[in-house]
């Protein structure tokens, strides 16, 4: 099992700005809406800003009237401005609250779907390079929680702010000593609320970058947990998991208790300013500098001014990892991409192809100062049976990625009926071949759609003709459900019947070209002679590639090509190889050997 580098906590603060930028700019379709959104938020704001100068205006009218009558109906009055305020502001927030639930559920979907578009255009090289848990990690932890903070953050900085700023005005309109005396209070809430989130910053991205390790760890282990038992790996994958899951739990504890001061800081910091606005409330009010509606105003007025300051603590704590996450998305589908080959302009239609294929000097490396295939140039004309063997690592597989573009050639070039490959798409190119790899790939689906994948054009008669082909038509009718069986986790196939399925799948398809990489590595022996009297009926008429390491099974290739270190060392037919008594002849011969 492969297991992939991952990626060590970084150390470096997270950049903020730029994620949160580029994060604007991916939304700015929906700016227009964010903005209604978060006006409504200021709007809601402010109405609750009024409502303590009202409530002052009633302590008023109620303490003058204490001495002769109230005046009732102006306290109605009153009443009755701040209750639709109220009322107003409920509106205003819940209109908001709508509209960035809705942006932000589209904004979600359209990076989802970004990022699953952007799969498809990645290289082989980038996922040779990273996990598939650290991929998933990006599509579902990391766009959640952009999600999260859109929906609850933004509108949250919008009102904290207005309700921060107008509530300061209002103190200060209201009476300027007492105003001064609670924003002094609340100067040591600002100083350590800054240093919590710069110290906290760092952390959030190292918790997004482990989560992203962890998910590709489990999902390793997961899809080779059969190699895991066999090999007592049980261990190693634990402590592999445990030192991941440490760090993991290290940032999330660090970020999260860091982050976890800022309300209880502000509590203190808010009650203090209660303890200072009552005290010189109580100054002023018994030397008659203010009225008792004054103080009332400035115990709601603090609440509203250290309120803010926590709901503010709290949006850059939750922007911190909310810039990790947007950086960690950008970086993802800001990859280099396949080439764009919409100019392209050759078609080769199945129908149309005479099925030749030539290598001109073609040398290839995954690695710019190493090639695996050297110089290797070969024909293959229309419908020849061509076989590939040699050792492990000699550069059959690699040669089948070249030929189907997953990788692209270093130099030389490779020809489909005197048309380079790369003078086509991708897609044209695929069009043109059906593959059968050793590694079996199955979804989630009826047997019926699995061998059907992606062709229009198929019917059930087909399919069934194909499963006799390849004798998997007498297991099906077996199932209960028959072709109509679903294939998930509970389905109970074999590793040769899911190969099975999968040859059946390239029967079906018919295209010019055929590829066979080990496709009967996971059959018995009886099975392996009546699929290859099956592809010996598919060949008729396709130029195939068969990749072979048991040598009797290509016996009746019309060409074999002998590989070892990236060059051809021999080629000829089974019998003309042998009689050379060469490379082949002890490859074929060894497999005879008694040990």
């Amino acid at each position: 099992m492969a297991r992939k580098k991952r990626s060590k906590p970084d150390k470096q603060q997270t950049n903020f700005k730029e994620p949160m930028l580029r994060l604007l700019a991916y939304c700015r379709d929906y700016l227009a809406w964010i903005i209604t959104a978060l006006v409504l938020a200021m709007a809601g704001a402010i109405f609750n800003i009024i409502g303590p100068e009202l409530l002052r205006e009633i302590t008023d009218l109620i303490t003058e009237g204490l001495g002769s009558s109230i005046d009732l109906d102006a306290v109605m009055r009153v009443a009755v401005i701040l209750a639709s305020l109220y009322v107003l502001g409920f509106v205003f927030n819940y209109l908001q609250g709508f509209i960035m639930a809705t942006v932000t559920q589209r904004v979600s979907k359209k990076l989802r779907t970004n990022i699953s578009g952007k799969i498809n255009r990645l290289p082989l090289r980038y996922f040779d390079r990273n996990s598939t848990g650290d991929v998933l990690s990006r599509v579902t932890n990391d766009v959640d929680l952009i999600s999260q903070t859109m929906n609850q953050s933004l509108s949250s900085l919008v009102a904290a702010g207005t309700m921060f700023l107008g509530s300061l005005i209002m103190m200060f309109y209201t009476n300027w000593i007492m105003a001064i005396s609670a924003v002094l209070s609340t100067i040591i809430g600002f100083g350590l609320m800054t240093a919590i989130i710069a110290k906290s910053q760092k952390f959030f991205r190292q918790q997004q970058q482990e989560l992203g390790n962890i998910n590709g760890q489990i999902e390793e282990i997961y899809t080779g947990h059969t190699t895991v038992k066999a090999y007592n790996g049980e261990n190693l994958a634990t402590d592999d998991f445990n030192a991941i899951n440490t760090r993991l739990y290290d940032s999330a504890w660090k970020s999260q208790f860091i982050s976890g001061l800022m309300m209880p800081l502000m509590m203190f910091v808010g009650n203090f300013g209660y303890v200072v606005v009552s005290v010189v409330g109580a100054v002023l009010a018994t030397n008659g500098k203010i009225s008792f509606g004054v103080i009332v105003a400035f115990m709601l007025y603090i609440r509203l001014f250290t309120q803010p300051l926590s709901q503010l603590a709290q949006v850059a704590t939750n922007l911190q990892g909310t810039a990790a996450a947007s950086e960690r998305v950008f970086e993802f589908l800001h990859e280099e991409e396949l080439e764009v080959e919409h100019q392209k302009t050759t078609q080769l239609t199945p129908e149309n192809v005479r099925g030749d294929i030539a290598f001109h000097h073609v040398q290839f490396g995954y690695e710019p100062e190493s090639n695996v295939i050297q110089d290797f140039s070969f024909e293959a004309k229309a419908g020849q049976k061509v076989a590939i063997v040699g050792p492990t690592g000699a550069g059959k597989t690699t040669l089948i990625n070249l030929l189907m573009r997953f990788y692209e050639v270093t130099d030389g070039e490779i020809l489909i009926d005197g048309v380079p490959t790369s003078a086509i798409t991708r897609d044209n190119l695929h069009e043109l071949f059906c593959m059968v790899l050793q590694d079996t790939w199955l979804f989630e689906g009826t047997i019926r759609d699995n061998i059907k994948y992606n062709q229009q054009n198929v019917t059930d008669e087909d399919v069934e003709a194909a499963c006799r082909a390849v004798g998997l038509h007498h297991f099906i009718h077996t199932l209960p459900n028959g072709y109509d069986t679903i294939l998930d986790d509970q389905a109970n196939l074999s590793a040769g019947q899911k190969q099975l399925i999968t040859i059946a799948r390239a029967m079906v398809e018919d295209a010019p070209f055929l590829i066979l990489d080990e496709a009967t590595s996971s059959v018995d022996t009886r099975t392996e002679v009546l699929i290859q009297q099956a592809m010996d009926r598919l060949t008729v008429g396709k130029t195939s590639f068969v990749i072979a390491h048991r040598l009797s099974t290509i016996k009746n290739a019309d060409v074999i090509l002998v590989m070892r270190d990236g060059d051809v060392v021999e080629s000829g037919t089974h019998d003309e190889l042998l009689a050379q008594n060469g490379f082949y002849a002890d490859l074929y011969n060894s497999q005879f050997d008694v040990a």
